[in-house]
């Protein structure tokens, strides 16, 4: 089958889709596949992909997309001793309920902390232009949001403003996960949102290290299922290739001006993620120019106590 013209494409056609899994079935293989981001897995659920998959003899598995679920015990807690320390913190919804060690961000403002949630970081900056107290962002995401917060802290926020940098790095923890070898993959299906800002290329070294194929794909349902299709002809055609079914929005060098500003405020650390031990390089802390914007720094006195903790995490 060729590949359709994809701006002719009617990415919930179900009778495309019906050719697409009937191609899949024909092809009687069995192959396991991971996916690493939380969209892709809504769009198996939210279409009742899987168990049609899983009926050709496609399984996929959920691998580490989704940057709240990754986000450690311990940073919870350095947001809510800020908090409890009297800071205005702000966070975005979906982290107010992730739990600490034995409380929730919004357990700590049930209490009278005072934890805003917001929608963005321009949102959080806004606040700290209003008020005159100390305002912390939870800058929590993946490649996807990051030239947001470096564009913020780039252009010079007000100095009663500052984030906790929780963010992490997709390649780093995808060559983790292959060189544990503990689950046998037969392709990736790599993230599109976090490849309109890395492009391509970053995956390149996966495929030739560990002979891989990975394809990128967008979220419709036609998407996901023509992504499942190239990494079975991949896998048929013993290739070890990336190939991006995300054209459409995908270019191979990613987001150039994204990654300048990024480079421009960050630079790498070793993080632990939730369930994971630490993977080198796989977070973000900001460069020496912008440290006074980093929470960690600026109040390092109330976040000592945390330092040296175990939180039991891998």
């Amino acid at each position: 089958m060729m590949k359709p013209d994809l701006d002719q494409f009617k990415f919930r056609d179900e009778e495309k889709a019906e050719d697409i899994i009937k191609e899949i079935e024909e092809a009687d293989e069995e192959i396991k596949l991971m996916h690493v981001c939380g969209t892709h897995q809504d769009t198996l659920v939210k279409h009742g992909l899987q168990p049609m998959l899983e009926k050709a003899g496609v399984e996929i598995i959920q691998g580490p997309g989704c940057p709240v679920c990754v986000t450690t015990q311990r940073e919870i807690e350095e947001m809510i001793k800020l908090a409890e320390e009297g800071i205005t913190i702000t966070v975005f919804g979906d982290m107010i309920n992730v739990p600490g060690l034995d409380k929730t961000l919004s357990e700590v403002r049930s209490e009278g902390a005072d934890v805003e949630i917001v929608y963005s970081i321009d949102d959080a900056v806004e606040l700290a232009q209003k008020r005159e107290d100390e305002i912390v962002f939870m800058s929590v995401g993946f490649e996807t949001t990051v030239p947001a917060t470096a564009s913020v802290i780039a252009n010079g926020p007000p100095e009663n403003f500052s984030i906790l940098s929780c963010n992490r790095v997709i390649p780093p923890a995808l060559e983790a996960i292959l060189e544990m070898g503990e689950v046998d993959l037969d392709g990736l299906i790599e993230p599109g949102h976090v490849s309109t800002i890395i492009g391509t290329k970053p995956y390149e070294p996966f495929s030739e290290k560990y002979s891989i194929p990975q394809v990128v794909a967008g979220f419709e349902p036609l998407d996901l299922l023509l992504s499942v299709l190239m990494l079975l002809r991949q896998v048929q055609e013993s290739r070890s290739e990336v190939e991006n079914e995300y054209g459409r929005v995908v270019k191979e060098e990613g987001n150039p001006k994204a990654l300048e500003v990024i480079e421009k405020v960050f630079k790498p650390r070793d993080v632990k993620w939730r369930g994971f031990p630490e993977i080198p390089e796989s977070g973000l802390k900001l460069k020496e120019k912008y440290e006074q914007y980093e929470a960690r720094k600026k109040f390092s006195d109330i976040l000592k106590p945390l330092k040296d903790q175990d939180f039991g995490e891998p």
